[in-house]
């Protein structure tokens, strides 16, 4: 779960998962929507990747990009389970 946080801090890979939430998009279409080279936008989806936030497929010549939605599911359980343990509101201090 590490890596997931580290890889949403990120303001650029926040953005590519914004994108991909729309929909599937290759990697020439996300590079597309920055002002920074396709290696910089590849690194950025590679360590989505390896958090297991983004997976990749191949269609022809092509590599599409989709979001991991059992990872943010996960990650959801998580903060809603720390909040459990805190007492479950913000009114007692």
């Amino acid at each position: 779960m590490g890596d997931a946080f580290k890889a949403l801090a990120d303001p650029t890979r926040r953005r590519i998962l914004e994108l991909l939430a729309q929909g599937d998009l290759t990697a020439g279409e996300i590079a597309a929507q920055f002002a920074m080279t396709k290696p910089s936008v590849s690194h950025h989806l590679n360590i989505l990747k390896t958090a297991g936030l983004v997976s990749d497929q191949r269609s022809g010549q092509n590599i599409v990009y989709s979001v991991n939605l059992t990872v943010f599911q996960e990650l959801l359980k998580w903060f809603y389970d720390v909040g459990l343990t805190k007492g479950g509101t913000d009114d007692e201090e």
